[in-house]
């Protein structure tokens, strides 16, 4: 049988990305056949491959969920501070990850898939994929301040300016934004600059896929329609989502 890198082999599982793959081969946390596997080892996927004790399972068909995570859900895959951690409250057949993360007080849609290559390909910042949020702020919002987001703004804590986004106001103290581009805390420390506080922060939108009329906690399955149509916008061909 054909042969694959460890790090890949792992990402098409779902476990994590490869850069972490890597990072967990390093650790030596990852065994095959009960050997602690080595940097750039080449698995056919028939072996025996644990990751910290746990065998993985083989490659399952590529499955995307589009979740609604509630606040208080922390995107890690193990904190053992974190009372819930998102992979634990999504009880799907096939183990799934986030693609995307948002932080543990925000809520919204997530992308939950066992694809590694998908995760890889969303995370790049230079794909520029849209994401949108509703945030409502403690005051009412002044113009100036909303120029300033739209232009972008330098963020101190990171060094870095914020790329120029869609911003509109929505309601006297709500905006609904558009980034393509995913700092740490973004929107947060971006209406932090304008001495606004952020109340709820909420993703309604990742690329082509909407949060719709979902409730916080659920999950469905993204339609065919959706699946090729987010694959495509990640650089894949179509046959991709079905491999």
């Amino acid at each position: 049988m054909e042969k694959i890198r460890l790090n890949k082999y792992l990402a098409s599982c779902g476990i994590c990305s490869r850069r972490d793959a890597d990072k967990l081969i390093e650790q030596g946390v990852v065994t095959v056949d009960d050997k602690k596997a080595e940097p750039g080892i080449k698995v056919t996927g028939q072996e025996k491959i644990c990751v910290r004790g746990k065998k993985v399972a083989g490659r399952d068909k590529k499955v995307v969920l589009a979740y609604y995570k509630p606040r208080g859900i922390v995107c890690t895959e193990r904190d053992v501070h974190a009372k819930k951690i998102v992979t634990e409250e999504i009880h799907y057949p096939v183990r799934v990850t986030y693609a995307g993360r948002l932080d543990k007080d925000s809520e919204g849609l997530l992308l939950m898939t066992n694809d590694g290559a998908l995760i890889e390909a969303m995370m790049r910042g230079m794909n520029r994929h849209e994401k949108e949020y509703i945030v409502k702020v403690t005051k009412e919002w002044d113009e100036e301040a909303l120029v300033h987001m739209r232009q972008g703004v330098y963020l101190e804590e990171l060094g870095v300016t914020t790329r120029p986004c869609t911003v509109e106001k929505i309601g006297p103290k709500t905006i609904r934004m558009v980034l393509t581009q995913g700092l740490n805390r973004q929107i947060r420390r971006m209406c932090k600059t304008q001495e606004y506080e952020v109340f709820s922060l909420k993703r309604t939108r990742v690329m082509n896929i909407t949060l719709g009329d979902l409730n916080p906690g659920e999950y469905r399955e993204l339609t065919d329609e959706e699946s090729a149509r987010l694959y495509r916008e990640c650089g894949f061909d179509d046959r991709a989502w079905k491999e």
